[in-house]
């Protein structure tokens, strides 16, 4: 059973984010802007990894008209989407699966938060593909997750965010190697590799958008 299966530590899940993404909130309203600059008022958003419903919640209040299709592959994590979501959940159709078995759409715009970092490298390039076949002409597609050079540098930015974790009293498990450890676990790639898989997924025009220690986020185009 993974975290995201655990039905207490998904209860839990709301807590971390703020806590371990520096500039949490902010990354959720950067992330709304950058899909409003061409998403229409009544847009039709696909949201990528949507189990615990911060984001959808967040697009929700601020979009009005904005309907949804949340994908992810945890029931436990969708359940938690429907909660936080409340009496908004009636905009979002949630989908428990994967990308590939997503709805076709089109949409007017996508986003993938603090998720593609979980996804395996072999499986990342048909991720991006079919989050980009899912998607109108032009229309912007949002991703932000763990993302810092190799080499020696890489040890020293997990180290910088287990220091801000720290800092939010979360503690990473030292029997398990520290961030340093989830560092080796999660298929995590340079920024230079993430480009390179959004242009060969056929997005065009990536841009950096959000850098914080570990975490890196671009805004591209189908």
């Amino acid at each position: 059973m993974t975290g995201f299966d655990d039905p207490a530590a998904v209860a839990r899940y709301a807590e971390n984010p703020p806590r371990l993404v520096p500039g949490f909130s902010d990354l959720q309203r950067m992330t709304r802007l950058l899909l409003a600059e061409t998403a229409p008022a009544d847009g039709r958003i696909l949201v990528v990894g949507a189990g615990g419903g911060l984001e959808l919640r967040a697009f929700a209040e601020a979009q009005p008209r904005w309907r949804f299709v949340g994908v992810d592959p945890s029931a436990e994590m969708l359940k938690l989407a429907r909660r936080t979501l409340g009496p908004l959940a009636d905009r979002a159709e949630l989908h428990e699966g994967y990308i590939a078995s997503a709805p076709t759409g089109p949409f007017d715009g996508a986003s993938c938060l603090l998720t593609l970092h979980f996804v395996p490298v072999a499986e990342r390039l048909a991720t991006l593909t079919q989050i980009r076949s899912r998607l109108k002409p032009g229309a912007p597609f949002v991703a932000a997750h763990h993302s810092m050079p190799e080499g020696p540098e890489r040890d020293l930015w997990l180290d910088r965010f287990a220091a801000f974790a720290a800092d939010n009293g979360v503690a990473f498990d030292k029997a398990k190697g520290g961030a340093r450890g989830l560092g080796d676990q999660l298929p995590i790639l340079t920024p230079e590799a993430e480009v390179d898989l959004l242009r060969a997924a056929g997005f065009v025009d990536p841009q950096l958008f959000y850098a914080a220690f570990t975490f890196r986020g671009w805004v591209a185009r189908a």
